[in-house]
């Protein structure tokens, strides 16, 4: 593979390098496929797992030639820790998925639900029971990237709040959200507008 170059520039470097952007692309794509399947993505979970397990050999074959050498043990822990923060730096850029947000609040949520509904967003109101007394329980079920509007919304209008926020794995989506929908790709790129 390094035919022709210094032998201590490839063992103390190169290999070194080739270990950890293995390990980094291997961990990257792994963390992806357990999002992938936990939010029952089957067809592209598979896929992702086939170059993972492949680009794993590749890193795990090279540091079993170098056993000896101490920056291969470095690039593989490196390449491993680096690879999950990537993996869920993507994974929240690609903000897949839909959340349930509960909001409790011990003040009427009046004011809240309407500037909810008027940004878009379904919301389902209950009146509740909690340890200090009358409580509003508001649910709307948003997809990920519409989290930070909803919070604004929430932190604007009932600063004491208290709110969850749940990933949901299925959803019919149109019965909790009037708000126009994106048929995103699967990596979020593009998308066609659905609905109204």
């Amino acid at each position: 593979m390094f035919e022709g170059y210094d032998p201590d520039l490839v063992a103390w470097v190169l290999i070194p390098l080739v270990i950890f952007f293995s390990r980094v692309s291997d961990v990257t794509i792994g963390t992806l496929r357990i999002v992938f399947v936990a939010k029952g993505w089957k067809g592209i979970a598979p896929l992702l797992g086939f170059f993972e397990v492949l680009i794993w050999i590749v890193a795990m074959s090279q540091i079993l030639k170098h056993a000896n050498n101490w920056p291969s043990y470095l690039a593989w822990a490196g390449g491993f820790a680096v690879g999950n923060y990537i993996g869920l730096w993507i994974e929240e850029k690609l903000a897949i998925g839909n959340l349930v947000v509960r909001v409790i609040t011990a003040k009427p949520a009046d004011e809240l639900t309407i500037h909810l509904r008027e940004a878009g967003f379904g919301v389902t109101k209950l009146d509740a029971e909690g340890s200090q007394g009358a409580v509003n329980i508001l649910f709307t079920l948003v997809q990920r990237r519409d989290l930070p509007e909803v919070l604004r919304i929430v932190r604007n209008y009932n600063p004491n709040a208290f709110y969850t926020i749940e990933d949901v794995r299925f959803s019919s989506e149109t019965v909790f959200s009037p708000r126009p929908r994106i048929k995103r790709s699967v990596f979020g790129l593009g998308g066609v507008r659905v609905g109204k």
